[in-house]
């Protein structure tokens, strides 16, 4: 199957993602609005997050770096977390266990 075949479904405003789940893990194909703002949360699910292009400014435990192309970070499980798109963004998350919300 092909990543574009999986129907997009909307987060929040300015983020869309694609969801493959496995027994374990769900891995999110998602997209960023530039200027888009994912509010501070979290989540008992560990998850990394890879930057595949654009600039995404991430806050995780109250350290905020500016994330790149080529670059990852982890986000321990129940850390708080946000982020703010500098530039349109493509990122690939994945989640462990399985995000039953995003189902």
């Amino acid at each position: 199957m092909n990543i574009s075949e999986i129907k997009q479904k909307e987060i929040i405003k300015g983020i869309k993602a694609r969801f493959i789940h496995t027994k374990n893990n769900t891995i999110g194909y998602v997209e960023i609005e530039e200027g888009a703002v994912l509010p501070e949360h979290s989540h008992f699910h560990e998850q990394t997050t890879q930057i595949l292009e654009g600039k995404l400014k991430m806050t995780i435990g109250g350290e905020t770096k500016i994330l790149e192309p080529g670059m990852f970070t982890i986000i321990p499980s129940n850390v708080m977390h946000s982020a703010k798109a500098i530039t349109h963004c493509k990122v690939t998350d994945v989640f462990y266990p399985v995000r039953e919300d995003y189902k």
